[in-house]
Formats: structure tokens, C-alpha cells, sequence
């Protein structure tokens, strides 16, 4: 754990320190980015690290207002992945980025790369790249079709 951050930092898992979080995940500071899906078990200093980078607090997944990118936190058994995305998708500016947020392998709540590779296509989206944002969580980046 780095002391300056409070960011996990592990080549092996491919997590981030948050100084270059933003950078990442592709987002300035001043974007508007929308959370779906908080559960008791999300990454905590992810989050925070995250609101601290941006001018503005992460957007309830209840708000209506247009952002510029949804953090989509799922988990095997929250229900259809596909239709999770296509709610994702609800408030997203054009242009706008999808990161769905899933337990790393071997975590409860595992999805299976395969599920997220179906259920994009089949919600408008398919997948760009991944991050590494948190020690428990895979972070895959996903963008409308054009």
C-alpha cells in the first residue's frame, strides 16, 4: 500500500495508483460520472480516490442528469448483465463511456469475461479495454456503437 496514496499498487493485478486514476479511466477533472449498483461490498477507496479527482461528487444512479461516463458496480446474481448495461446507458451523454465495474476472479460475484463479451453487443456496446482500479475489482471499458 502506498503510503502518499492509499491506493493499492500490484503489476500483477494491474492496479493503479490514484494519482493516475483519471488519466485511466479516461476522465477529466471536471467529469460528470454516474455510480450504479453501490453495494456494501464496492471498493470504498476507490470511490473516494475517484470523487477526490473530480470537481464534481459521483451522480446517484437514481439522478436523471446527463454524464459523461456510468460506473456500472455488477455481480453474478444482480439480475440480467444485458439489461444492466442497457439501464447503464439511460443518462450517458454521445461519446460517453461505459466502465462496468465486476469482481476479480475467484471473488464472490465473479462474471465470467464471456458474459460480459455477449451482453455488450446485445445492449449497444462493446468492449474497449480494461483498467485496473481496485485490488478486488476488474474494470472493463465499454462504448456505444456507432
Amino acid at each position: 500500500m502506498s503510503a502518499e496514496t492509499g491506493q493499492l499498487y500490484d503489476a500483477a493485478t494491474n492496479v493503479v495508483e490514484t494519482s493516475g486514476l483519471l488519466g485511466e479511466l479516461g476522465f477529466s477533472s471536471d467529469s460528470l460520472v454516474q455510480e450504479i449498483g453501490v453495494d456494501d461490498d464496492v471498493d470504498d477507496a476507490f470511490r473516494d480516490a475517484l470523487e477526490d479527482l473530480l470537481d464534481e461528487p459521483l451522480v446517484d444512479e437514481d439522478d436523471d442528469e446527463v454524464v459523461d461516463a456510468v460506473l456500472l458496480w455488477f455481480r453474478e446474481g444482480d439480475g440480467d448483465l444485458t439489461d444492466a448495461l442497457v439501464d447503464s446507458l439511460t443518462t450517458l451523454d454521445e461519446g460517453g463511456v461505459v466502465w462496468l465495474l465486476t469482481p476479480r476472479s475467484g471473488r464472490d460475484g465473479y462474471v465470467a469475461p464471456v458474459e460480459i463479451q455477449d451482453a455488450a453487443p446485445n445492449a449497444g456496446l462493446h468492449v474497449t479495454s480494461s483498467a485496473g482500479v481496485c485490488a478486488h475489482w476488474a474494470a472493463a471499458r465499454l462504448m456505444p456503437r456507432k
